[in-house]
């Protein structure tokens, strides 16, 4: 008797959850409408900030690095002099992908 129960809570317990199981997975991915955009468009940034750094000038570390979908970059932060400020954008306009680049650096010396 026990077993019969435990097989029928078994049976009734599997296919409650079922529907449960396929609607999680399809609810994940709708999140992500466009997948390939967010990797495109970070692979970009991180192609920037690699090339920032590999500069090694103190002051592009401040800089901050940001892509939109349709290959805009924006530069934020704050660099020592206009040289480095000069120096981040054409680092930007000068990688793959990047359509245009908007400039927010501010200069301010040590």
């Amino acid at each position: 008797m026990k077993k019969a129960l435990a097989i029928t809570c078994l049976v009734v317990g599997g296919s409650l959850a079922t529907p449960m199981v396929t609607y999680a997975g399809e609810d994940a991915d709708m999140d992500r409408s466009q997948p390939t955009t967010f990797v495109k468009d970070s692979a970009i940034t991180t192609k920037i900030k690699a090339k920032l750094a590999s500069e090694h000038l103190a002051s592009l570390t401040q800089i901050q690095v940001d892509t939109d979908a349709n290959g805009v970059v924006w530069l934020s932060g704050t660099a020592k002099t206009q040289s480095d400020v000069d120096k981040a954008v054409a680092i930007a306009k000068g990688t793959d992908g990047v359509v245009t680049v908007k400039n927010n650096l501010k200069v301010k010396p040590a």
